[in-house]
């Protein structure tokens, strides 16, 4: 028998987009370029990869839950360097994960306690983990919907109360995925005092912090609550991970970091979840959490992108450049489906439709007529398919 809530699980966006592609063959003159999926490509820094050669023996010890001291104490220097966050305890406030991925699925089946009214809110375009892993824990997804009328910011002020007084669980992603969108720092602490009223815990997926386009830095939640000396981190829990940050998306190496109360729930459910990260993977990325030359020189890389994209891009149609993240979100004058489909086929291009990152609602669906473009390629790359994306807008204008 299977679990009963498998059947309300939607198939993943790249299981959507080979079926959308299925039969289509594009010109076998041009070759194939990959923008579909947000999985870097720059160079993973020489210091991680040294490091797991140096301890490769070991593998041969099995991890704790709670992670190495080594490790939980980078991090929260980390932190307090990046996010000012002062108060922050390496044995309490501190957790490593198997990359943000498996965290942010876990701490929903960790925490929530299901029912037939548990809401979970989450911003439409949205990570589908946040909605799988309301989903599996039972509770129902609320969409909250990021659209160009709002700065591609899910529109929390509009959600009513009922809804509010329902929500055990808040997603948020910031910089945003797809848009690059950043909550600003008077936002934050709007839904911390609305966690406050109604009971709520906030989960900050903050993975693209580091790839940011201009001089500012994106905040974060526990930089918010520190801000208003809320030095307990109540109802916060940031995750983070080297995915973006250092190039390493197969390291699988990430953190959670505030709620004291929460993340002693935590360290138990996953100690009988069993997703310890190895030793080596540990020691690499606590060296990895340390430097940040490799980081300015990998936001510079996708800086360099961004502008070039932009030059060719721009006159051809209505470019929003984001203030982080790796994404274009474009819009587009077809559907976002047969904008893939015919651009795969006329320039042997594939990105992501928007409507499989979001969902249908009242007042309609926020992915259509966008797609998501990851600029991941090496630049050479990425402006040989800004030239291919431009021929095609001219051509459909």
């Amino acid at each position: 028998m299977s679990h009963p809530h498998f059947s309300k699980l939607h198939p993943y966006p790249f299981e959507k987009l080979r079926a959308l592609l299925a039969g289509a063959t594009p010109s076998s003159e041009q070759a194939h370029i990959s923008l579909s999926i947000g999985e870097p490509k720059h160079p993973a820094p020489d210091i991680a990869m040294q490091c797991l050669f140096d301890n490769k023996e070991k593998y041969g010890q099995y991890p704790t839950s709670k992670g190495i001291p080594e490790l939980r104490g980078a991090i929260a220097n980390w932190l307090k360097k990046r996010f000012n966050t002062q108060h922050i305890d390496p044995d309490k406030h501190v957790l490593p994960l198997n990359g943000t991925r498996e965290g942010l699925f876990a701490i929903a089946q960790a925490i929530l306690n299901p029912s037939d009214d548990t809401l979970v809110v989450m911003p439409n375009p949205f990570y589908q983990i946040y909605e799988g892993a309301a989903l599996l824990a039972g509770a129902t997804p609320f969409f909250a919907n990021a659209t160009a009328d709002n700065g591609y910011l899910a529109d929390y002020d509009s959600i009513p109360e009922n809804v509010w007084q329902r929500c055990q669980m808040l997603y948020i992603c910031s910089p945003g995925n797809p848009s690059g969108a950043v909550i600003d720092a008077d936002q934050m602490w709007r839904l911390i005092e609305l966690a406050d009223k109604y009971q709520f815990t906030i989960v900050s997926d903050e993975c693209y912090s580091e790839i940011f386009l201009g001089e500012t830095a994106p905040p974060g939640i526990l930089e918010v609550c520190e801000q208003h000396g809320r030095f307990d981190y109540a109802r916060c829990l940031a995750f983070n991970s080297l995915s973006k940050r250092s190039n390493l998306p197969g390291l699988r190496s990430g953190f959670v970091a505030g709620d004291a109360n929460i993340l002693e729930d935590f360290v138990l459910y996953r100690t009988y979840h069993g997703c310890a990260l190895p030793v080596p993977t540990q020691l690499a990325s606590a060296l990895t959490w340390q430097d940040e030359q490799h980081v300015i020189e990998n936001r510079q890389a996708y800086v360099a992108k961004f502008k070039a994209v932009e030059e060719i891009l721009a006159p051809h149609c209505k470019l929003y450049i984001p203030e982080a993240g790796f994404f274009l979100w474009l819009e587009t004058s077809m559907s976002d489906t047969e904008f893939c489909r015919k651009l795969f086929e006329e320039q042997n291009i594939t990105v992501l439709p928007g409507t499989y990152l979001a969902r249908d609602t009242e007042t309609g669906n926020p992915g259509s007529n966008h797609v998501r473009i990851a600029l991941v390629a090496p630049l050479d790359e990425c402006i040989v398919a800004a030239q291919r994306i431009a021929n095609f807008l001219q051509k459909h204008a």
